[in-house]
């Protein structure tokens, strides 16, 4: 990896050349979809030790900023994410994982099978929440 500092905007936006853009924190923004459906499971965070992890590991590693440390997902719960591919956007400063989720086929850490589980009714005013069935 390189620091994206060096690089030119165009060789940062359109060259060949992994510049992960990390925020002020050092963590960059990570979504993981199903590879086989297309559902996006979760959003995280990675450092640059844990997306160097996922690449070298196949095994998604995201970083906790509630515990400030590394995580490996599915470590504790059997939800291990076995990353299918590795995209970053246009101007490298988020990643998408297409990932096959393991153990009972969930992702999210109060028991649903993708943490996007809530939708929001747009008609409320008040902002109401309801649950996605089969999510």
């Amino acid at each position: 990896m390189q620091h994206p500092d060096t690089l030119s905007t165009e060789t940062l936006e359109t060259g060949s050349v992994l510049a992960p853009r990390f925020d002020k924190d050092g963590l960059i923004p990570a979504i993981a979809q199903h590879a086989e459906t297309g559902e996006v499971l979760m959003l995280a965070y990675m450092n640059e030790e844990a997306l160097e992890k996922t690449l070298q590991t196949g095994q998604a590693h995201y970083y906790s900023r509630s515990r400030k440390s590394l995580w490996l997902k599915g470590e504790s719960s059997g939800q291990i994410q076995l990353v299918q591919g590795v995209f970053i956007d246009c101007d490298q400063d988020a990643v998408l994982m297409k990932v096959l989720p393991q153990g009972d086929g969930g992702c999210c850490h109060v028991g649903h099978r993708l943490c996007f589980y809530r939708r929001i009714d747009t008609e409320a005013k008040e902002g109401v929440l309801t649950t996605v069935a089969g999510a």
